[in-house]
C-alpha cells in the first residue's frame, strides 16, 4: 500500500472520514443517512413531482440508530445528503460490567467499551466469551447481534 492509502485507512479508523456525500434522490428505504448529525435508518421516502415553479422534493422519515428517535425532513431531490460509514465488525464479549460491555475485536484484537443494547433479548445473551457483531459509526459502538 502506498502512503496515501495508509493515511486514508488510518483516517477512516480514527474517525476523520466518517460520512460521504450523496444526492437525496439516490437514498432508498432501509439505507442509512445523517439527520441533525445523528446516523439514522430510513423507514419511508415520499417523492413529489416537480411543479410549475419548483423542483421535486423528497420527504424522508428515519429512525436514529443509537437513540431510536424518529426524525424527518423535506429536501429537494437534487440536493446533497450525508451517508455515515458503518464499520461492521466481529467481536467477542470479554467482560460484562454494570455500566456496559467490554469487547475484543476478533480481527485487530483491540479492546473497546460499548453500552448495553436497547433490546432486552439481546442484552440477556451477552455473556463472557459470546461472539457478537458490532457496528462502529461516527466513533460510537453499537452491539447489533449475538452469533
Amino acid at each position: 500500500m502506498g502512503v496515501v492509502q495508509n493515511a486514508f485507512i488510518r483516517n477512516l479508523y480514527y474517525g476523520e472520514c466518517m460520512s460521504r456525500p450523496v444526492d437525496v434522490g439516490e437514498l432508498r428505504v432501509g439505507g442509512y443517512m445523517m439527520i441533525e448529525g445523528e446516523p439514522c435508518r430510513i423507514v419511508d421516502i415520499a417523492k413529489s413531482k416537480p411543479g410549475k415553479h419548483g423542483s421535486a422534493k423528497a420527504r424522508i422519515v428515519a429512525i436514529g440508530v443509537f437513540d431510536g428517535q424518529k426524525r424527518q425532513f423535506v429536501k429537494p431531490v437534487d440536493s446533497g445528503a450525508e451517508i455515515p460509514i458503518i464499520d461492521k465488525r466481529p467481536g467477542q464479549v470479554f467482560a460484562v460490567n454494570p455500566t456496559g460491555v467490554q469487547i475484543m475485536d476478533l480481527e485487530t484484537y483491540e479492546y473497546l467499551d460499548a453500552p448495553f443494547p436497547e433490546e432486552e433479548d439481546l442484552k440477556a445473551k451477552l455473556t463472557s466469551g459470546a461472539e457478537i457483531e458490532y457496528w462502529k459509526i461516527l466513533g460510537r459502538v453499537k452491539i447489533v447481534r449475538v452469533k
